[in-house]
């Protein structure tokens, strides 16, 4: 049975044993870890096999590049070795499984890695041209980024909402939430910091992703992540340069909410992942058949309250972290934050279960991996 593990550690652990698995269909299979030199035992892993008749189809499965966003990750990524590993053709489909992008952020419960990088900002050719980029971060630096110790929940909870009108009032909603989630790179100590250098995670994923996908004429990534979109039902997230509209997705798939990363569907983003491998196949490998996509498990919700409440989680973590808290300040905020990637409820595990096997089945089907 699927669970989501409790640790890093065990997740790793769990990950690694899957190797047999695999290797009983693609004898070949092997596991690299490339560890972190943090001086803690943090690494990022790969399960990876050629296929071993034809290079038709490389299939790409990542987690946790969003560290904390891992947890539920990892599940996923379980639940697609049990249930649809043994459906895939081995004699043309080669595999690249990748645990935990951001060990770092997995263990220590955070979403950015350790050096306060959200490494879905960081994926770009050069962080320098990015330096001045969304002028607005800075105007809302003040509500974004106290520099103040967390002490009173309650009383933090009620300052931040009187200041929300103002704010509303002054920018909008849909330019506080574009300003907010674009990405900046301006304050290594503010939430959505995208860098001043690309990390070594980001360096490492960069160079596994161009080692496999030369050598296959079709390549299908699913990526896994948490936090955003209705509760009760996941959203595929296409990138901003996938040319198949959102329409034409669902109707392809069969899976009901498709948004693409752009401000009118979903929001858009700077330096992501998906993005930046999108601009690798157009100018590095052109003609390949190439579909990237998020499965992105919602957890607040996607209500203005549900937004708000988003935010204001994102806040309290990244000043606890940098300007300390209360031990029972910070214990509600641990919950709290937790409960935005991995919600306790087992209903919303089953239903966001329900939702990815929907998914893998119809896109691996469409894309003619199973």
């Amino acid at each position: 049975m699927t669970t989501i593990p409790d640790t890093y550690e065990q997740s790793r652990e769990r990950f690694h044993d899957n190797l047999a698995s695999v290797r009983d269909l693609w004898p070949a299979a092997r596991l690299t870890s490339h560890s972190l030199p943090d001086g803690e035992d943090l690494s990022i892993d790969w399960i990876s096999t050629r296929a071993t008749k034809r290079k038709d189809k490389l299939l790409i499965l990542t987690s946790g590049e969003h560290g904390i966003e891992g947890y539920v990750g990892s599940a996923m990524m379980q639940l697609f070795i049990e249930e649809y590993l043994s459906r895939l053709n081995p004699a043309e489909t080669g595999l690249l499984l990748v645990h935990a992008i951001n060990p770092w952020g997995m263990k220590h419960h955070r979403r950015v890695n350790g050096n306060n990088v959200d490494l879905n900002r960081n994926f770009v050719k050069e962080v320098a041209p990015l330096i001045l980029s969304n002028p607005d971060y800075a105007l809302l630096d003040f509500f974004l980024n106290p520099p103040r110790p967390f002490k009173n929940p309650t009383l933090h909870k009620l300052a931040l909402i009187l200041r929300v009108p103002g704010l509303m009032l002054r920018f909008g909603t849909a330019r506080i939430r574009a300003a907010t989630l674009l990405g900046q790179y301006r304050f290594p100590k503010g939430v959505y910091f995208g860098g001043q250098e690309i990390q070594e995670e980001t360096l490492t994923m960069m160079e596994l992703y161009r080692e496999h996908i030369h050598e296959y004429a079709q390549v299908l990534h699913l990526d896994m992540h948490t936090g955003y979109g209705p509760r009760d039902q996941m959203t595929l997230v296409n990138s901003c340069h996938e040319k198949m509209t959102s329409e034409e997705a669902m109707r392809r798939y069969g899976y009901p909410r498709v948004a693409a990363a752009t401000a009118q569907e979903f929001y858009a983003i700077q330096g992501d992942m998906i993005d930046y491998l999108y601009t690798v196949m157009r100018e590095e490998f052109p003609g390949k058949r190439f579909y990237a996509t998020t499965f992105e498990f919602g957890t607040f919700g996607e209500s203005l309250w549900d937004n708000i409440r988003e935010l204001r989680t994102m806040i309290f973590e990244n000043r606890a972290h940098w300007f300390g808290a209360r031990p029972s300040a910070r214990a509600w905020l641990v919950r709290e934050f937790d409960e935005l990637y991995y919600p306790t409820e087992p209903a919303w595990f089953e239903k966001a279960q329900a939702d990815a096997r929907q998914a893998f089945a119809g896109v691996l089907k469409a894309e003619g991996y199973i």
